[in-house]
């Protein structure tokens, strides 16, 4: 099972498209992201998602500063293409964030791109 862990200010909208989407091996849960950096560093947790509203930094800013830039991404107000977000994952990247405005959009991107990832 494939832990994601949801935060920022859109975390409840996010795990609902999660739930929504219904890819098998996936669990998304909410959390804070002082919690999710914790959690992500011992190993309790695989992937986090966090949201904002400019998606600029703010949604992975303790994350970042506890797992260090070669863990997080931030997506901006973009949103990214699968083929991106596989890049990133094979890069090792496990934190990402995005604006509030794209959740709708990048959510499903990045949570297809984390399920091949993980098969």
């Amino acid at each position: 099972m494939t832990k994601i862990l949801v935060g920022g200010v859109g975390k409840a909208q996010v795990a609902e498209v999660l739930a929504d989407l219904g890819i098998d091996g996936l669990e998304a849960s909410l959390s804070s992201d002082m919690e999710a950096a914790m959690r992500l560093r011992a190993g309790q947790a695989d992937y986090y998602l966090g949201t904002c509203h400019t998606g600029a930094g703010a949604s992975l800013g303790v994350l970042l500063g506890v797992l260090g830039s070669g863990t997080c991404h931030t997506f901006g107000r973009s949103v990214p293409t699968q083929e991106e977000v596989a890049g990133l994952l094979a890069d090792g990247k496990r934190v990402f964030g995005f604006g509030m405005d794209q959740l709708s959009d990048a959510t499903p991107v990045i949570a297809r791109a984390i399920a091949a990832h993980t098969r």
